[in-house]
């Protein structure tokens, strides 16, 4: 069995019928992950213990069990996701040498599907960042050029999955944090409904936008992933009770009928040109397969990104407050509570997180708070409205992920301001909470993976997966590999 170019369900259905070893699939993985990691940098560490859980699964298969839907395929997981004696760091300084006494729910529910954690994937401090070159642990590259970046914040989930280090990986979206990676990385990825999976156990950044999702090289991975790690935890306030469908049986459905809103703000001045001849092209491949297409407007998307940081950093200097050096984590030595405070974060924290805890705290203080905080909660709520509105004339709408391919590593580190832009695509889903998707559908000339954005109404991942699964078809990139 070609491991490098089988998808997930295809090693999890060989498995099952013993023509492969769960243990023969994890050692080649973890193999080529430990081979390729000094080059890209995508893990921070690995589960030495997963061969173990490995031969338990094969344990299971020779007793006549059910080992679960995912048996025997390792997962990348990413480090913001509490895993139960493996350490867990969030990319920060800050949480060095933390092993959680609990898995987070989304790994629990990987496990409990026979999937098997290879290791932790490396990301921008606490998921701060679009390029991966925030992390405590050094930079992530990108598989498909070194010399690029391949973007944030589930970066190292990106480059291990595109590099085949693991067949899948589970990344975070907060604000684009799974689809624009995916994009990089020419992967597929998607961000589920806020509240479809459970939140419980993954270290928080903004509590009202952060959702777990997976990161595969084919559709269908994503579908039958998202099948294992969706439904409702009484754990997670937030965690919806809706039924969890059989994504993996509505894949491959007929598109034909559908009709496909295309947002004007989102093909304005700045995007660049082979973006959006990679966008016509998937524009033009659907027609043939019968969709229609219509032109909608989301007025209020020029204010997304200055209402997402306002909103995801507020949260985020509320939630940050925890790290104080006391409980777990960096504890500097000091003379007294205020200087443990100061030394412990102040090199605890990097310097993206730190600008962010600066800018919530600054709009949530006392005279600013309706002028920043209010207003900007004021806004999201137009926000929705606009693609409430949009979902009456179409059934889901399509779009670029970013307004360019992969960016060279350090091309925009000293210039915050233009990396927050790099989102203005993405995050408006987040605010909305709706479910977005990137899947893959072209290269640029120099050979840089584009990926197109999907979007649907909440809980309306059936209709995403039916169209990526059309355009992963008609652009024959899926099964491309970075040499690497």
């Amino acid at each position: 069995m070609d491991l490098i170019k089988a998808s997930a369900l295809e090693i999890s259905e060989a498995v099952r019928a013993k023509k492969i070893s769960a243990k023969e699939v994890f050692q080649f993985f973890l193999k080529r992950a430990k081979d390729l990691n000094p080059k890209l940098n995508a893990f921070i560490s690995f589960n030495e213990e997963g061969l173990k859980q490995a031969e338990l699964i094969d344990q299971k298969i020779a007793k006549g069990e059910n080992p679960g839907i995912l048996a025997g395929v390792p997962v990348a997981v990413k480090d913001m996701l509490c895993t139960k004696g493996l350490q867990t760091t969030a990319g920060s300084k800050i949480l060095e040498g933390f092993v959680p006494p609990y898995s987070s729910t989304v790994v629990e529910r990987l496990e409990a599907a026979g999937a098997i954690t290879l290791g932790k994937t490396n990301q921008d401090e606490f998921a701060m960042g679009s390029s991966n070159e925030n992390s405590a642990y050094g930079i992530v590259k990108n598989p498909w050029n070194p010399e690029y970046v391949p973007g944030g914040s589930s970066g190292g989930s990106a480059a291990a999955v595109a590099s085949r280090m693991a067949p899948i990986a589970i990344g975070t979206d907060t604000g684009g944090s799974i689809r624009q990676p995916a994009s990089f990385c020419n992967i597929s990825g998607i961000k589920p409904t806020y509240g479809r999976v459970s939140r419980f156990g993954i270290v928080a950044y903004a509590s009202s936008l952060d959702q777990a999702g997976p990161m595969t090289n084919y559709v269908v991975d994503s579908a039958l992933v998202l099948q294992a790690i969706s439904g409702h935890d009484p754990k997670d306030a937030t965690s919806s009770q809706q039924k969890v469908p059989d994504w993996t049986k509505l894949v491959a459905g007929d598109v034909k009928g559908l009709k496909i809103g295309l947002p004007k703000e989102y093909f304005a001045d700045g995007l660049d040109p082979e973006v959006k001849a990679t966008v016509d092209k998937a524009i033009s491949d659907l027609k043939q397969k019968g969709v229609t297409f219509v032109d909608v407007s989301l007025p209020h998307t020029k204010y997304s990104v200055s209402t997402y940081y306002l909103i995801a950093t507020s949260e985020a200097s509320s939630n940050l407050s925890r790290y104080d050096g006391i409980r777990y984590g960096l504890r500097e030595k000091s003379n007294n509570l205020e200087e443990l405070y100061m030394n412990s974060r102040g090199k605890g924290f990097g310097d993206e997180v730190k600008r962010r805890i600066m800018l919530g705290t600054y709009s949530l203080s006392s005279g600013y708070f309706d002028a920043y905080y209010l207003k900007a909660c004021k806004v999201r709520r137009l926000l929705q409205k606009d693609f409430l509105d949009a979902f009456k004339l179409c059934d889901l709408l399509l779009s670029p992920v970013t307004t360019s391919p992969a960016f060279r590593l350090g091309e925009r580190v000293e210039d915050p301001l233009k990396m927050y832009l790099n989102d203005i695509y993405t995050t408006s889903t987040n605010l909305a909470g709706l479910p977005g998707m990137s899947v893959p559908s072209g290269f640029t000339k120099s050979g840089l993976p584009i990926g197109i954005q999907l979007t649907a109404s909440h809980f309306e991942e059936e209709k995403i997966f039916r169209v990526a699964s059309a355009i992963e078809t008609a652009s024959n990139v899926a099964d491309r590999r970075p040499e690497c």
